[in-house]
């Protein structure tokens, strides 16, 4: 089954990968190890998971503007994200780091994106056209 949801972009671009989801904001600078790209937070939901080539899924960013160089480091490391999803608000140090790291990072779905994204749904993000598509697993 195939679902169609609209959003805002935050950082254009299209990408497309398995979902990794949580349903706590998410800081990539507290949570994810820079070299390895591993969940390293401890007791955090997805402890344990890599976000390398992911689509990662959030109801929102938190910390500080720390998190603006975090996507870049794990990109140059390679093992960042594919693309970002944020439930909404938009999250500023977050949107600049998909911008530094130009990997596309999408907002304010007009559905509820978590309940609908589950982890392993292959997603394609296109921020260009403001739209992400859920293949449920």
């Amino acid at each position: 089954m195939k679902v169609v949801l609209r959003c805002h972009p935050a950082c254009r671009g299209v990408a497309e990968g398995e979902a990794l989801v949580c349903r706590r904001p998410f800081m990539f600078l507290s949570h994810v190890d820079m070299d390895t790209g591993m969940v390293n937070s401890k007791g955090h939901e997805i402890e344990g998971e890599c976000v390398k080539d992911k689509i990662i899924v959030a109801p929102s960013g938190k910390g500080s503007t720390g998190d603006e160089s975090s996507l870049l480091c794990l990109k140059e490391a390679g093992v960042a994200p594919k693309a970002v999803i944020m439930g909404s608000p938009i999250y500023t140090p977050g949107v600049i780091g998909a911008i530094i790291a130009d990997i596309p990072m999408v907002y304010g779905f007009d559905e509820n994106s978590l309940g609908i994204i589950e982890k392993g749904d292959y997603v394609r993000v296109d921020a260009d056209k403001g739209v992400t598509e859920v293949v449920k697993k």
